[in-house]
């Protein structure tokens, strides 16, 4: 079952053992989803690079940490770092603490650990899809006249443009795809950066005060990058 073939959302199931990806499979497309179904990482990355280029890609990730090939930590990564708004649920056997922390913090939208029920995912899955699907909207209030025009590379406050540098457009970019989600100061950088150049934690926050006031010389009143203390930064429309 293909979202070419269905106007459902798609989910990407990404895990080895058959049995399980069936279970959820089936009770995702029973809950009015499409899905797609791979067993091994090494085929993920270009799988969804050539949906992706193709606007057919999926809604959400279901992505297993152990994986044959690529593992899931890597892969998730990489998606966050190459498709920041597509949203990725892991799922992993491994209940260890620095393992919940380390899938979230490489950009995981939610964590399930196995054995799990399948009515469980689906509710993630809802949930994290709802989540995604109010960010896209335009946020009500003040806030929802902050407009990113991609191709001319410019963000524009109640029509006026803000005069950002091309960093500054690439901060801003990769947290308004991903309204609520913190970023660290490293998955900034790999952004802001896809050269891999070495540059420290107090550049990213120079960017970020400069972004600031370029915002606030327009709307003096509102503050939409939030600072979230020891960890990074977040793009909140919320007035």
């Amino acid at each position: 079952m293909t979202a070419q073939e269905h106007a459902e959302p798609q989910i990407l199931i990404v895990e080895d053992e058959p049995k399980i990806a069936r279970l959820v499979a089936d009770y995702l497309e029973s809950s009015g989803f499409a899905t797609r179904h791979l067993d091994h990482g090494d085929a993920v990355l270009p799988w969804l690079a050539e949906v992706q280029q193709a606007s057919q890609g999926p809604a959400l990730v279901l992505l297993d940490l152990m994986l044959p090939g690529t593992d899931g930590l890597t892969l998730c990564r990489e998606i966050r770092q190459r498709w920041p708004a597509l949203a990725v649920i892991m799922l992993t056997a491994r209940v260890e603490e620095v393992d919940r922390l380390l899938g979230l913090e490489l950009g995981a939208d939610d964590y399930i650990c196995k054995p799990f029920s399948p009515r469980e995912v689906v509710a993630r899955v809802k949930a994290v899809l709802r989540r995604s699907q109010a960010a896209d909207q335009p946020a009500s209030g003040e806030a929802s006249d902050l407009v990113l025009d991609e191709e001319g590379w410019r963000a524009l406050a109640d029509g006026q443009d803000l005069g950002l540098t091309a960093v500054e457009f690439q901060l801003l970019k990769v947290m308004m795809h991903a309204p609520g989600r913190i970023f660290s100061r490293d998955q900034l950088m790999d952004h802001m950066y896809r050269d891999h150049r070495i540059v420290s934690e107090r550049t990213v926050d120079s960017h970020v005060k400069k972004l600031r006031r370029k915002i606030s010389d327009v709307w003096p009143e509102r503050e939409v990058i939030r600072s979230v203390y020891g960890v990074g930064y977040k793009y909140q429309p919320e007035a």
